[in-house]
């Protein structure tokens, strides 16, 4: 279906005369804004272009498109998992959002008829099989920001886009916590706060928020070119009822709280089947501490996510736990040595926890101070 679709857009294309590409415009092309689903993939909403022309043809360019493989999830880890452009009758696409319950909007490309054949022919080229894989990155190269750069760079003159920031400018981190609040995607948050480094929390500037398709509908719907506007007014195109809820109470805070009040509880309990809880408590807890450092240091050194280096969450999860956990209950110098460390680094953290350069989840003090709590424990019985 899709080959059949880019071959009939193509026919069409290269039988049209000069003439009537010039002086008549059956060719229709807009941008396509998607409103976010229940799943992490789908958090952000989607943006794709559609192109329609006198003759029946109806297709949707979609650069968020990727091929499984058995070695997609390695690849998605390491940063080089191949997204594409893919082509598909519109009824195909829209039966897939009113399927997951997600809205869609349109607003219609207002540029002359040569720039929409040239930015048709662009779509075209861009699809074909050795033109349209491209090394995915959500913040920078994305499917709504090719979208957006396609009709942008096919608009025959400079684009103009306004401010559509707040005053407050926010960070690339603020502009997704956004998103995942809404949709009560709690959990989620913590996963991308604790992988996603100091580089998530710079200013993003008017044109890079556009890499959000909301962001995108919001500029391009203020944007000129050659002092006209650059598209339509959104018009609804599939209304329907927003799948996202605001979550549970099982949220990461409640949960870390939780354990933080029961573990301060066992640790001034004096029995011996609480110290004996919390000796193997210690082993797993540093243990399991060490294992997230050392995945934040793979992702910082190990992949090709840029956004994932100087990672501040090291502070709490250090690398060395995992081998330092097994000497939670020794007695030596070297292990007392290391747990008061470990106290007087978390007690530092605590304190600069809001004037870090990297925006910290909230929802980690609970254990921040877990590690502040049973680190001041097992120095104080390695001196006892």
């Amino acid at each position: 279906m899709k080959k059949l679709a880019y071959l009939t857009g193509f026919i069409l294309l290269c039988c049209l005369p000069a003439g009537a590409q010039r002086d008549s415009c059956t060719l229709r092309i807009s941008l396509l804004t998607c409103s976010p689903g229940e799943e992490l993939y789908s958090s952000f909403g989607h943006t794709a272009i559609r192109v329609r022309d006198a003759a029946g043809t109806d297709m949707v360019f979609n650069y968020g498109t990727f091929q499984y493989s058995p070695e997609f999830y390695s690849q998605f880890i390491r940063g080089k998992l191949l997204y594409s452009l893919s082509v598909e009758e519109f009824s195909n696409f829209l039966y897939a959002y009113q399927y997951e319950s997600r809205s869609v909007v349109e607003q219609d490309v207002l540029l002359g008829c040569a720039e929409k054949q040239a930015l048709f022919r662009a779509l075209l080229l861009n699809a074909q099989e050795q033109n349209r894989y491209y090394r995915y990155d959500f913040l920078f190269d994305n499917c709504t920001t090719r979208a957006g750069d396609m009709i942008a760079r096919n608009a025959g003159d400079t684009v103009v886009f306004r401010n559509i920031l707040p005053a407050r400018i926010p960070t690339f981190r603020n502009l997704i916590h956004s998103y995942l609040d809404r949709g009560g995607q709690y959990w989620s948050k913590l996963g991308i706060d604790i992988l996603l480094g100091s580089r998530l929390d710079r200013k993003a500037t008017n044109r890079q928020a556009m890499f959000l398709p909301d962001y995108l509908l919001k500029g391009f719907d203020s944007a000129t070119v050659g002092g006209r506007p650059l598209v339509s007014r959104p018009i609804p195109v599939l209304q329907m009822p927003s799948p996202l809820n605001a979550g549970s109470l099982f949220r990461p805070a409640v949960v870390f709280g939780v354990l933080l009040a029961f573990v301060t509880v066992l640790s001034f309990v004096r029995r011996r089947w609480a110290q004996r809880s919390m000796i193997v408590f210690d082993v797993v807890f540093f243990f399991l501490l060490g294992l997230a450092g050392l995945l934040l240091l793979f992702m910082w050194f190990g992949t090709d996510h840029v956004v994932c280096r100087d990672n501040f969450n090291l502070l709490w999860a250090l690398p060395t736990h995992v081998v330092m956990a097994f000497f939670a209950l020794h007695r030596s110098n070297f292990a007392r040595k290391y747990f008061f460390a470990v106290f007087l680094l978390t007690a530092v953290l605590l304190l600069a926890w809001f004037f870090l350069p990297q925006q910290m989840n909230n929802a980690l003090l609970p254990l921040a101070g877990i590690v502040l709590l049973r680190s001041w424990f097992i120095w104080r019985k390695a001196v006892g």
